[in-house]
């Protein structure tokens, strides 16, 4: 069963050792096949190199196992809180990554200092608040996705445009289109969050990216009018000769 999503899952996983993204088995990789209403996981707590495309486990949109001989990820409550409330995405990723993290333990957005972040975050990336004890205590996972959930709704931010965000004293979620873009949004926001940081360090000005900035780099490469890159640099060249 969904064998193709498989392979793509497990690639998309083993993509986060190589991006240095994480350390032991604390990470995990999602994507989803809306027309079936099933996604695939990665398995919980099975080291990298020992897993393979047939370890990924399926799962429904209530959270349901439906193919799997391993436990699947301890975070799947949450991918199917996203999934469920997301209906755009089609791939999701976890990780502990450090500087993303030092900054969801400091409860402190990732602000958009850079082009570099506005790139792929069309504004600050979101923390969220805190889970509460009773959040925890009887929901962790599923909770985990509801506070994200919240956080974009309370804020007005669209999920597409900022497809990231770090759960207070926890860690970033990311995703994507597919698991593959999810991955490279996770690198991204680690990369941003590290050039923010240091960025922070060395002036207590205020250095946040303009808006007229922020427009340019994003719209660059998202939107009808993109123009970076050779698929979207050939759509526009053929839209001005014709």
């Amino acid at each position: 069963m969904l064998e193709k999503l498989k392979q793509e899952v497990y690639d998309a996983n083993m993509r986060l050792p190589e991006l240095g993204l994480v350390t032991f088995t604390w990470g995990n990789v999602s994507g989803i096949d809306r027309e079936k209403g099933l996604f695939v996981i990665k398995p919980s707590g099975v080291e990298y190199g020992d897993l393979k495309p047939s370890d990924m486990v399926v799962v429904n949109l209530k959270g349901e196992v439906v193919e799997g001989d391993l436990n699947p990820s301890s975070d799947t409550p949450t991918h199917t809180v996203l999934y469920n409330e997301f209906p755009k995405i089609g791939g999701i990723v976890h990780t502990h990554s450090p500087w993303a993290v030092s900054f969801a333990a400091a409860r402190l957005d990732v602000p958009a200092l850079s082009t570099t972040h506005a790139d792929t975050f069309f504004g600050d990336v979101p923390a969220s608040e805190p889970l509460s004890e009773v959040e925890i205590k009887e929901a962790y996972e599923e909770n985990t996705g509801k506070v994200i959930v919240k956080t974009f709704a309370d804020r007005k931010i669209d999920y597409e445009a900022v497809p990231a965000i770090l759960v207070s004293q926890h860690g970033p979620f990311t995703w994507g289109n597919t698991p593959a873009k999810a991955v490279y949004n996770a690198k991204v926001l680690e990369v941003a969050a590290e050039m923010s940081y240091h960025a922070l360090q060395l002036t207590r000005d205020d250095i946040k990216v303009p808006q007229y900035l922020l427009d340019k780099h994003y719209y660059r490469k998202h939107g009808a009018n993109a123009y970076y890159g050779q698929d979207n640099a050939k759509s526009k060249e053929h839209a001005v000769r014709n």
